[in-house]
């Protein structure tokens, strides 16, 4: 059995040896024998895995990233194949929702349900069930500045407007990107302006990075299947 160098697999994956080593010490990678003289000894199975690790890290995270490992290094390949479907579904529903706010943003008159045109003032209930947001969602925002709801004079409760619809749209596509806080703001602020142009080219650059994020979600799974692979070999 051929071994590996600590360095021959970092140079490999552009990484430091240290990060090897913290990868082992985080649980999701085996633990290497050890020669003689004490220096790690990893084999194909190894290489495989740190492999795996730094592809699913580009595309999913190094939460999920590891928790797929460890469900692999657990004997529970399953486990980890399902976990990455639903990061895989959630990462579809995100495209759909950038879609949709590109479109809206384009044709403000665009419907977003099929046979229903929006109203002029809506509860937080109909702007949820509109956008696919949960309520506590819209008063995150609320709270966070990013959102200001008009008020019914008469009970205090909020008040939706077309304008705001796309704001929420907006504010779900943009919520998982790089933008900072006060970024978003403004953007969201500009639509009660209607100056949309700018909003509809963030919105475009998000749904890029979506689409960038796939690509790099299955290069990750090709490593994930690849390491299955490896580990159902004799």
């Amino acid at each position: 059995m051929r071994y590996y160098k600590p360095i021959e697999i970092a140079r490999e994956l552009g990484v430091s040896t240290s990060a090897l080593r913290h990868y082992e010490a985080w649980g999701v990678v085996p633990a290497p024998e050890r020669s003689a003289s004490g220096y790690r000894q990893y084999t194909h199975v190894h290489f495989a895995y740190f492999r795996c690790l730094r592809s699913l890290f580009a595309g999913f995270g190094v939460s999920v990233a590891c928790q797929a490992l460890r469900h692999m290094s657990g004997g529970d390949p399953d486990a980890a194949f399902w976990l990455i479907g639903r990061e895989q579904a959630q990462l579809q529903q995100e495209r759909a929702a950038a879609d949709q706010t590109v479109a809206l943003l384009s044709d403000p008159q665009l419907p977003l349900a099929p046979s229903r045109k929006l109203k002029a003032r809506m509860t937080i209930g109909e702007a949820a069930e509109l956008t696919n947001v949960r309520t506590s969602a819209i008063r995150h925002w609320e709270r966070e500045g990013l959102l200001i709801p008009e008020r019914d004079p008469e009970n205090g409760y909020r008040l939706f407007t077309p304008t705001h619809i796309r704001q929420i749209l907006l504010i779900r596509t943009l919520r998982r990107t790089v933008y900072f806080l006060d970024h978003i703001k403004d953007l969201v602020r500009s639509l009660e302006h209607q100056n949309v142009e700018q909003a509809r080219k963030v919105a475009k650059d998000a749904l890029r990075r979506i689409n960038e994020r796939n690509r790099m979600q299955f290069e990750g799974v090709y490593e994930l299947v690849a390491l299955s692979h490896v580990l159902e070999r004799p």
